[in-house]
């Protein structure tokens, strides 16, 4: 954010429609949640350390099962 104050004028705003609004405030809510997440992964970090290795789940792992995440939420073609 800068520091210095706004000089130009603030352009006027257009009002959303419900539906546009409904959907710009649940996209601010997932985006929140996920950085509330990474908050306090790095949080946790920064008061408590790494974590060991053998603790956490290989890359691979997680690559995967993220991949048959997705492919589950794709619509197939036929």
């Amino acid at each position: 954010m800068s520091e210095q104050p706004a000089t130009a004028p603030v352009p006027e705003r257009h009002p959303l429609d419900e539906h546009a609004a409904a959907s710009v405030l649940a996209y601010a809510a997932d985006q929140r949640a996920k950085v509330d997440v990474l908050a306090s992964v790095l949080e946790d970090i920064a008061a408590n350390g790494y974590p060991a290795p053998e603790t956490g789940v290989l890359w691979e792992t997680a690559r995967d099962a993220h991949l048959a995440r997705l492919a589950d939420e794709q619509p197939r073609v036929a």
